[in-house]
């Protein structure tokens, strides 16, 4: 790969592709409610309950739950009112309840004992992520990017993806750039967004911020991409550690939907402190609509987010109340490729 490769950018879009990897969780979740929690005739029978009632009623946390029913919604299973009554659909009471004489939910008892279904019953009940795949004995995602072997592999598999993401969004994010010089990448892998980044915008250099041993893997993928001198690599711990100072536009960039709200505000906290009037933050990844109706493929991807990592797919709404109280003007969201996207938003003046 050349600099002058990473200015490309594919001509189609991969989402077929990616959605099947993408959604592979999202079934084991729906096969969860129908047969742990039958949640479909308990939603039959507490027609307009509240999402704080359904997580009292199975003593359910907060974060599996929204991702459970984001995913019920898009599916169209479920609707919520605007005073935040959840009721079924018609093809939710016909199909998913078991009084119904069309119940299919016998067609899910063949993985009713699938590890991935149970470790989504204790999820909900505990709101901590599964092993990474839902291997039996291992750390979860964030424990494992500490090994070196394992960070090697999983940043591969990241970049195959990354490398067109990435040159989507440096096409797509131009108008927003031409007075803006230095971009912080935070947790930004082996920097495939910042090296796309200046690559394709001269005026732009980068710093990646990331914890060993990735912090190796980012630098030498900036040096065999021949970017050294425009991209440097500082290693840290994003939540603990001093951040670079001086950008005026920090990436967050599949990062935020990897941790809990808690954790997420803490990162946006930080990075709105980082930053001058009229710098900007652009957030990128897998983003739930406003209403959470959606995306399918997005609020799949959830599920399998919610099991692997302390996270979920946030809605524009959510990253929207993330940033409220710093005083930023948002801009609208903007799809890229993959069922990706961006938003930006700029610090007041």
């Amino acid at each position: 790969m050349t600099i002058a490769k990473l200015t490309e950018s594919p001509t189609t879009d991969p989402a077929t592709i990616l959605r099947f990897r993408d959604r592979q969780y999202a079934a084991d979740l729906i096969a969860a409610a129908i047969l742990e929690f039958d949640l479909f005739s308990f939603l039959q029978q507490r027609e307009g309950i509240s999402f704080a009632e359904i997580c009292e009623h199975y003593a359910w946390k907060t974060r599996p739950a929204d991702v459970l029913m984001t995913l019920c919604r898009a599916s169209g299973f479920v609707v919520t009112d605007e005073a935040g009554g959840n009721r079924l659909t018609d093809v939710g009471r016909e199909f998913l309840t078991t009084d119904s004489p069309w119940f299919l939910g016998p067609y899910y008892r063949p993985i009713a004992d699938s590890p991935v279904l149970k470790d989504f019953v204790t999820i909900l009940k505990t709101g901590k992520p599964a092993n990474w795949q839902a291997k039996s004995g291992g750390a979860d995602w964030h424990e494992s990017m500490k090994d070196e072997s394992f960070a090697n592999s999983f940043t591969e598999l990241m970049n195959c993806r990354g490398i067109a993401f990435g040159q989507k969004l440096a096409e797509a994010v131009t108008p927003y750039l031409q007075d803006h010089k230095y971009l912080l990448d935070i947790g930004g892998g082996s920097g495939i967004y910042s090296t796309t980044m200046v690559a394709r915008h001269e005026q732009l250099h980068a710093t990646v911020f990331e914890q060993a041993p990735v912090d190796a893997i980012a630098r030498r993928e900036i040096e065999r991409l021949g970017l050294g001198d425009r991209v440097n690599v500082v290693a840290g711990d994003m939540f603990q550690d001093p951040w670079p100072e001086n950008a005026d536009v920090i990436l967050l960039s599949n990062l935020l939907h990897d941790w809990d709200n808690a954790e997420a505000q803490s990162i946006v906290d930080r990075a709105a402190d980082s930053l001058s009037p009229g710098g900007l933050i652009i957030i990128h990844g897998a983003i739930i609509n406003a209403d959470k109706t959606g995306p399918l493929p997005v609020a799949e991807y959830s599920s399998l987010l919610m099991n692997i990592t302390q996270g979920k797919c946030y809605s524009v709404t959510e990253y929207q109340d993330f940033l409220a109280p710093h005083g930023f003007d948002f801009h609208p969201y903007e799809p890229t490729i993959g069922d990706r996207g961006f938003l930006v938003a700029t610090k007041q003046p």
